[in-house]
């Protein structure tokens, strides 16, 4: 034993003084960055293939098209060291991120830096100098695809630490530094790294805890699946097992919630695994709950989201490989593209398939083509022969949104654990996911833009990221998820704090042996109530846990009592009420026809409650012009219509007839509906009056003591001589100036006050617009925005053309979930409390929201600000607690919970950021800003903080990068992009090209936008069809991989659909194949395409059911059905399509995204300079 210990260290001292000979050799080159580059430009290392790393002959693009979810199963890993607390060791290696140079050492003083292939006789894989600047960009050949990007200089997350090599922050060849004394590292916090070994304790993602409730529709490996009943209950909330701290994981424990820590360096490694790539099956059927070996963790990718995997498991890069190890290829400079390989197949970019590049050596174009230190656009170095002319960055080479969005889809795909008891990170809303609520609430209904809550708002200061929730309380979920259970507790009602009034959930701790509960909010105790009392196991958890879902899952329903009542007295069912225009515009085009027409079938699928067989609710019809006439749908033989004329004091004539059960009165309201198209087919009534329609539907609710909605269906400006007239005030020049506020901003205060009278008897108004010309949506929308209610407009409206869509948005409108009479508080723990709130609501104190209706599109975002500093070893807990009144005629609470790690650590607070609910949260305030500032002022604040985030993380977090180095966190590399959209939204930045009544039409979508809306809203999809077929067996379609929203990614030999979830463009190249023309469009060439039609011609063969699948698709779910367009190739409708390719330059109020990379990368340099 002594001799192998003794050899041992003889290797590790050899290997030790190579490495140190290597270092100061290369030390004088490192003053002479320009020198350095003429010597080895050209000569890229060419360490040859480890055939254990990964297949290269067709290696699958990182754009597979196989989408189906991978599993892994946790390896033993040994536990890390210490630290305080018992939390587990973290990594002093910072986040993962994205380097981009701004400048490169030039070369030649001033010449232009030679390109070639050079000699290729460079030893293999020689060093790469820490810190060295890296190779520049490089376009591919071929289709684009984003590089693998790869952190220099440390071992990858979940790789072993090789032996022998200085570890992170230590100099080759000498000891390794006391770990008791500061490394000069910001303290780590007590959340794992991204690649640590899953470790025991708290569950992986895709993991049951021990004793937590199995989820039904969720198997666990090995079990049968739960057929009836609740989940079986979780271990007790707030029990602390022995010797644990309570809430937080024993020393060598994951910490649920946050991806694993990587391996420490010096530590025993695990048994070392190739990483599966996308696209090859695992051998056996994956687990649910669980992944295959090799794989990275389910919801944290040891690899960098958005790029293709890492080969396999590598040592620190800069150092020779170890004895007996294949030399790695590949190895790559972070933020850098690889070289373009001799002989690469285009469409593989990303993976080396001959030969690697140096790294740290500069072998690539400058992309800036700048000199070193200096902004883009300023004049190039000096020369005698003339400075280099100025390139632009290549736009294929930066973050793709596309390749982020699918990466996320191919690894966290499937079931999604939201975590106990913190929440884990959950996947972006693009991903299909299905969540098992295991005591936090499901992302759909609620999600945090922080997933590790900064201990004090010092912290929010420095990073700028703004900390809040977005909320969606009555989300539509899927049918593998778990419905939500509503909970009776009879006479008791539900159970509350008797301090903070929150009501019981997952986090409260039950204590003196069951007879009190300790509040996670306040904590106080609070004395059981006799009739919900349970003792306690030895565990400490109650012994009737499975039959009290409110104790373990993260959202429930409680029904609810008198007391919860407007006048201690129970609701009535609700109502829908349905006032139709029968002027005669909407005669000429069709809409009293169509209507009249589809209504009864669509009243067929209103909604019901959970425990109902068919709906209870009731309607009421009513037709106007200049007058109102209401009909009386109780006679089903002889119904009655009877005119209000006095329109300044309105009120509904019929008592007892007006209000219907649809079952009962169908064959009434045929009847009727029939006798309306005839009895208004010659009316030459133009102007129409909107006020008294409103203020008659009020009275109708009033009288029949019931919260409900109108559906009011309108055609023009309500210039009528009666309440709420209108004149028009449309100035769309002043769009895009200083000016532009009056018109964004309502005329007159009627309609607002209109919306508050609406929340007083618990309505909303949904309005549907077919204007010919302008209605001022500003002085109208304020009733709808006020009750939550829905607009929706179709401009220039034409039942043939139009009809389809009109009747989708009814029928979703009218079917989908909803409840009325609602007020949302949100509380929260001790040390902070909700400040900001934004969506459609009103508001009459600070802490409640008041609004007529809540559906399952309904969307707001809550801030979130501090009082005092939070505790690291406790834990933020939020709770959204909504009353409301069911389709059903009950009064119910609906509660979402969730609760948030605390931490200190700079690090931890970029990774866990949410980055589409941080971009859903800034959308919403800059939509609030413009109607209150110039459009200037919305736009330097947008940059601003654009800026301040991304320096703040250069400054926290990678303090020693370059300022001519663009670094983007790992969680935030999209957010240059999605800001760049906000700016040039059409709601927030259109101009005098539109309307003003659709520029606020669109502004007033934002706020009540739910978050995976407003993501699409923002960045269209560009989804290639021409090759789409689709079997008629086929359950479940693939919808087609995406390219980037740039015109350069479009093949003039393809056919491509463009959508942002209001518009759609079928994009129809020069060179399209003409079959497809013929199978689609039914025309041989694009010469004879329709451009004026809005819908795709029904033919009978496969590509034709495969686009038109394609689209129902696509509007499924959604509120709004996409309006088509086909646009031909160089038409003129083309130069309007091209506003929607979002990284493109449109107009000269808008930059493209490299432009605005650059932009914000002049702020960030100013910023930290």
């Amino acid at each position: 034993m002594e001799d192998d210990a003794r050899n041992l260290f003889e290797v590790r001292l050899r290997d030790d003084y190579h490495q140190l000979l290597v270092q100061i050799a290369l030390q004088p080159l490192m003053h002479d960055g320009g020198l350095l580059a003429r010597m080895i430009q050209g000569f890229p290392g060419q360490p040859p293939q480890n055939p254990g790393a990964f297949p290269r002959p067709n290696q699958p693009s990182a754009f597979s098209a196989v989408r189906a979810p991978t599993q892994q199963v946790p390896q033993p890993f040994p536990p890390q060291q210490p630290l305080q607390d018992g939390a587990p060791a973290t990594s002093n290696v910072a986040q993962k991120d994205l380097r981009y140079n701004q400048a490169a050492p030039a070369a030649n003083g001033g010449l232009p830096s030679q390109q070639g292939p050079g000699p290729q006789n460079v030893p293999q894989g020689a060093p790469q100098q820490p810190g060295f600047p890296g190779s520049a960009f490089q376009p591919t050949n071929g289709v684009p695809q984003a590089a693998a990007y790869q952190q220099g200089g440390f071992p990858q997350g979940g790789q072993p630490a090789q032996g022998g090599f200085p570890q992170p922050g230590q100099q080759p060849g000498f000891p390794q530094a006391d770990p008791r004394f500061p490394s000069g590292q910001p303290p780590q916090g007590s959340f794992p790294q991204p690649g640590q070994a899953p470790q025991g304790g708290f569950p992986q993602p895709g993991q049951q805890p021990s004793g937590f409730p199995q989820q039904p529709g969720f198997p666990q490996p090995g079990q049968q699946q739960q057929r009836a009943g609740f989940p079986q209950p979780p271990q007790q909330p707030g029990q602390p097992q022995p010797n644990q701290q309570q809430g937080f994981p024993q020393p060598g424990q994951q910490q649920p919630g946050f991806p694993p820590v990587p391996q420490q360096p010096g530590l025993n490694a695990g048994p070392q695994q190739l990483q599966q790539q996308p696209g090859f099956p695992q051998p056996g059927p994956p687990q649910p709950g669980y992944s295959q070996p090799g794989q990275q963790q389910p919801g944290f990718p040891g690899q960098q989201p958005g790029f293709p995997p890492q080969s396999a498991p590598q040592q620190p890069q800069g150092f020779p490989p170890l004895p007996g190890q294949q030399p790695q290829g590949g190895f790559q400079q972070p933020g850098f593209p690889p070289v373009g390989q001799p002989g690469q197949q285009p469409g593989f970019g990303g993976y080396p398939q001959g030969q690697g590049v140096n790294p740290g050596f500069p072998g690539q174009a400058d992309p800036w083509g700048q000199q070193p230190g200096a902004f883009p656009g300023m004049p190039g170095p000096p020369g005698g022969f003339g400075a280099q002319p100025p390139r632009r960055l290549d736009p294929s080479m930066l973050p793709s949104a596309v390749q982020v969005i699918e990466d996320d889809r191919q690894t966290r795909s499937g079931i999604f654990p939201t975590g106990y008891p913190f929440a884990e990170y959950p996947p972006l809303t693009t991903t299909d996911f299905y969540a098992q609520d295991m005591g936090n609430a499901n992302p759909k209904f609620m999600r945090s833009t922080l997933y590790a809550v900064p201990t004090t708002q010092e912290y929010i200061k420095n990073t700028s990221l703004p900390f809040s929730l977005s909320l969606t309380p009555f989300a539509k979920t899927t049918s593998n998820e778990y419905p939500v259970p509503v909970v009776d507790l009879g006479e008791l009602g539900p159970v509350r704090c008797h301090r903070c009034k929150a009501y019981i959930c997952p986090f409260m701790e039950f204590v003196d042996g069951g007879r009190k509960f300790r509040c996670a909010f306040c904590h106080t105790a609070t004395t059981v109530e006799e009739t919900y009392f349970a003792h306690l196991d030895h565990t400490g958890r109650r012994t009737d846990l499975q039959h009290r879902p409110e104790l373990y899952l993260g959202s429930y329903e409680f029904v609810a009592t008198k007391l919860y009542c407007k006048n201690g007295i129970p609701p009535k069912q609700p109502a829908f009420i349905f006032f139709l225009d029968v002027s005669y515009n909407a005669i000429r085009t069709g809409l009293v026809d169509i209507f009249c027409k589809n209504i009864p079938q669509l009243l067929k699928n209103l909604p019901k409650d959970h425990n109902q067989e068919k709906s209870s609710m009731k309607i009421g019809f009513a037709t106007y012009d200049q007058t109102i006439h209401f009909y009386n749908l109780g006679n089903p033989h002889k119904p009655e219509m009877l005119i209000a004329n006095d329109v300044e004091d309105v009120f509904v004539p019929i008592i007892d007839g007006f209000l219907v059960d649809y079952n009962d009165a169908e064959a009434a309201l045929i009847a009727t509906l029939e006798q309306v198209r005839l009895c208004f087919a010659d009316t030459r009534i133009t102007d129409t009056m909107l006020g008294p329609v409103i203020q008659a539907g009020l009275d109708a609710f009033r009288n029949a003591d019931c919260a409900g909605k109108m559906f009011i269906f309108h055609t023009s400006l309500p210039s009528f001589e009666a309440p709420g007239r209108l004149k028009n005030r449309e100035d769309r020049k002043v769009l895009g100036s200083d000016k532009e506020k009056v018109q964004l901003n309502p005329g007159t205060e009627f309609y607002s006050k209109l919306g508050e009278e609406c929340i007083k008897v618990g309505a909303a108004v949904d309005l549907f617009l077919f204007p010919n010309s302008n209605v001022d949506v500003a002085s109208i929308a304020p009733v709808c925005h006020t009750s939550g209610g829905n607009i929706y407009k179709y401009q220039y409206f034409d039942a043939e053309r139009d009809g389809v869509r009109f009747i989708s948005d009814l029928q979703h409108d009218i079917s989908r979930q909803v409840v009325f009479d609602a007020m949302m508080r949100v509380r929260t723990s001790t040390g902070v409390r909700p400040t900001g709130f934004y969506g459609a609501f009103y508001m009459q104190n600070t802490t409640d929201i008041e609004v007529g209706a809540i559906d399952a599109d309904t969307g707001m975002v809550v801030e979130i600000k501090y009082d005092d500093k939070l505790d690291e070893k406790a834990s933020v807990v939020f709770q959204a607690a909504t009353l409301f009144t069911s389709v059903g005629g009950q009064r119910r609470l609906r509660i979402h919970n969730i609760s948030l790690p605390v931490t200190a650590d700079y690090n931890q607070i970029f990774r866990l950021s949410d980055q589409d609910a941080i971009v859903n949260h800034l959308f919403k305030v800059a939509a609030k800003t413009i109607k209150e500032k110039t459009p200037k002022e919305m736009k330097d604040e947008i940059i601003s903080r654009s800026a301040q985030i991304l320096a703040s993380y250069r400054e926290k977090c990678s303090q020693q990068s370059p300022l001519s180095q663009l670094v983007l966190p790992e969680g935030l590399k999209l957010l240059p992009l999605y800001m760049s959209c906000v700016l040039r939204s059409d709601a927030l930045s259109g101009g005098s090209e539109m309307t003003v009544d659709d520029r606020v039409w669109q502004l007033n979508m934002i706020p009540r936008q739910r978050i995976s809306l407003a993501m699409r809203f923002l960045y269209p999809q560009v989804l290639p069809i021409t090759n789409l077929e689709v079997p008629e067996s086929a359950e479940q379609f693939q919808v087609p991989i995406p390219v980037r929203a740039s015109y350069d990614f479009l093949n003039p030999s393809e056919v491509y659909l463009i959508e942002n979830g209001l518009m759609g463009f079928i994009w129809v190249g020069n060179d399209a194949p003409v079959p497809f023309l013929n199978d689609v469009f039914n025309v041989q060439s694009i010469q004879h395409l329709d451009t004026e039609s809005h819908n795709i011609p029904e033919r009978d063969n496969a590509r034709s059911r495969a686009v038109r699948r394609l689209i129902d698709e696509i509007n499924a779910d959604r509120p709004l059905r996409l309006k088509i367009f086909v646009i031909k190739q160089q038409d003129s409708l083309e130069s309007w399509m091209k506003k929607f390719l979002v990284e493109d330059k449109y107009a000269s109020n808008t930059v493209s995204y490299a432009d605005f990379l650059c932009q914000v990368h002049r702020e960030i340099r100013t910023l930290l300079s």
